[in-house]
């Protein structure tokens, strides 16, 4: 008789999704940047902003995150308005981080630290990843001014699939701020 075959452990993280109105605007801005022939660039279904990394969890502590991870949310405006590349990452940043987006922070890592997982000790920096091996991309000539109403987040397992890199495991409180099925599957 063969063992059986453990079960992958999935690679969660914490992260605001944008709905279709903010979409529409990475795309306008995405498109008109200059990207290099080897650019990975993420599909629009892809781009989040990560608020958190747990990292690679077993299937067991889900139920435990899904419940510990809740956090109350003051609705805020994130602007994405400056466009930068960082190494070989092309970004978009915001001049001025919302108060409310490092409360949001501050107390998903005390929330975190509750269920035993340690946050991690960097500076927060938020940022949404347009592309990855971006040496040479030509930013927009016009710097971005995205407006994104912020009401809630999610917990995200990435897939390891290609036909869909990110599924929902829980939406807090929003429902509109996790990937829209339509666009992952």
């Amino acid at each position: 008789m063969s063992a059986p075959i453990p079960r992958p452990r999935p690679r969660l993280f914490l992260a605001l999704w944008p709905d279709a109105t903010v979409r529409a605007a990475l795309r306008e801005q995405a498109l008109s940047w200059g990207w290099p022939d080897a650019a990975r660039r993420y599909d629009e279904a892809d781009w989040h902003l990560t608020l958190h990394f747990l990292g690679n969890l077993p299937f067991e502590r889900l139920a435990g995150l899904r419940a510990g991870l809740a956090v109350d949310v003051e609705p805020f405006e994130l602007v994405l308005d400056r466009a930068e590349l960082w190494r070989r990452i092309a970004v978009l940043t915001c001049e001025q981080i919302p108060p409310a987006l490092l409360r949001l922070h501050a107390a998903l890592g005390q929330a975190l630290q509750r269920l035993g997982l340690e946050p991690d000790a960097r500076p927060y920096r938020p940022h949404l990843t347009l592309a990855r091996s971006a040496v040479g991309a030509q930013l927009a000539l016009e710097p971005p001014r995205i407006a994104w109403p912020v009401r809630g987040y999610a917990l995200v397992r990435s897939t390891g699939d290609p036909r869909w890199r990110y599924d929902a495991v829980q939406q807090y409180p929003d429902p509109q701020c996790k990937p829209e099925p339509h666009l992952i599957r």
